[in-house]
């Protein structure tokens, strides 16, 4: 499958710099799969299109200030971006890691020029990191002097928001976080879910709308453009994802009911659609034999047109960039894989030409 399919052009005036506030009076962009229907709305109507024993599915991942400026020995300015922490083995370099709140060995981006390993970075007074080692994907391995809670207090007083490259005015971490924002360990925001409001949550429950919320750890390669012609041979990243027990249960009672499964976001219909499994037991009112598991892993599932989804109904989602991946899990939750693409290329010129804002601070989307 060419990646040109999934191109198109956006002028550059309606990149989103600064979120509508409040959040929910974002606009809304509606569409029917089965009528084919649009309707352009507001963030506010969304109690309009769910019904009571609709499921709404949160991705509850927090943003944390994942970008420090330090200083090399030489005086250089550098920016050190974390992206997850590890357990050092034996392997020093390589895959070989496992994720570890007590320790200090990280895998970070670094913005500036690192010429051998063991260089020192300065951060602050109190923190600084060693290089480790460079990865294969571009990424370095660093060790920081401190750890846990000694290490988090120096990033949540001296580090920055993590905004992706495109938003040029200065916001806060505030700004880049939902209002339902509770497990600190993302490095990018699953920012369709910055349209909510307590008050518009608090309104789809009395409306009963059934809400429950999982956990993907966003990574910067969400948001990285796929660089292969053929996107069948990309590799995607791989994030850590959780879905407790209890969570699960009552999922999987409502998809055996047939209630619609609402997922905000793509981060969320991937955590959903990595933890679902075909069981061969009792079939859903769908006629599905599967089951959503429970527990926690790294998953990197890369959907795109051709993919057949088995637990989510419904998407809830933001505009995204050219040549995605984002983009392409849309296309194939659109249609299947000779007409997503079409309807896609087809809705967004719509967009556009009706002047969406588009990006992480922009305009959302609901596809029933």
């Amino acid at each position: 499958m060419k990646l040109s399919l999934f191109d198109y052009h956006l002028p550059h005036k309606l990149i989103t710099q600064k979120p509508v506030r409040p959040r929910d009076h974002s606009r809304l962009f509606v569409y029917n799969k089965k009528t084919d229907k649009i309707q352009h709305k507001h963030f506010y109507d969304l109690p309009k299109f769910l019904k009571p024993g609709d499921v709404l599915v949160l991705n509850n991942s927090k943003v944390f200030p994942a970008r420090l400026i330090g200083k090399k020995t030489t005086g250089g300015k550098i920016e050190i971006f974390l992206l997850k922490y590890y357990e050092q083995t034996s392997d020093v370099g390589s895959s070989r890691h496992r994720m570890s709140d007590c320790q200090n060995t990280w895998e970070v981006m670094i913005g500036g020029k690192i010429k051998h390993s063991n260089e020192k970075i300065t951060i602050t007074k109190n923190l600084f990191c060693t290089i480790i080692d460079k990865n294969s994907n571009n990424s370095w391995l660093v060790k920081f002097n401190l750890s846990g809670n000694k290490f988090w207090q120096q990033v949540e007083k001296y580090g920055q928001a993590p905004l992706p490259p495109y938003i040029k005015t200065k916001s806060n971490l505030k700004e880049y976080q939902t209002v339902y924002a509770k497990i600190k360990g993302s490095v990018a925001a699953p920012t369709a879910g910055f349209h909510f409001t307590k008050p518009l949550l608090n309104k789809l429950k009395k409306q009963g709308v059934q809400i429950e919320y999982i956990t993907l750890h966003v990574g910067l390669g969400t948001f990285a453009p796929v660089k292969e012609k053929n996107i069948t041979k990309h590799q995607i990243h791989s994030e850590l994802a959780e879905i407790n027990q209890t969570t699960a249960r009552r999922l999987n009672q409502a998809k055996k009911q047939g209630r619609r499964i609402v997922a905000v976001g793509t981060t969320a219909i991937r955590t959903l659609e990595a933890f679902s499994v075909v069981t061969g037991r009792a079939a859903s009112a769908s006629g599905v034999d599967l089951s959503l598991q429970s527990g926690k892993k790294w998953t990197n599932i890369f959907i795109y047109p051709g993919y057949k989804f088995r637990f989510v109904d419904c998407s809830i989602t933001n505009f995204h960039l050219p040549k995605s991946t984002l983009l392409m899990l849309i296309a194939a939750f659109l249609g299947n894989k000779k007409t997503g693409i079409i309807i896609l290329h087809r809705l967004y010129k719509i967009a556009i030409k009706n002047k969406y804002r588009f990006y992480s601070f922009g305009d959302g989307m609901f596809i029933e």
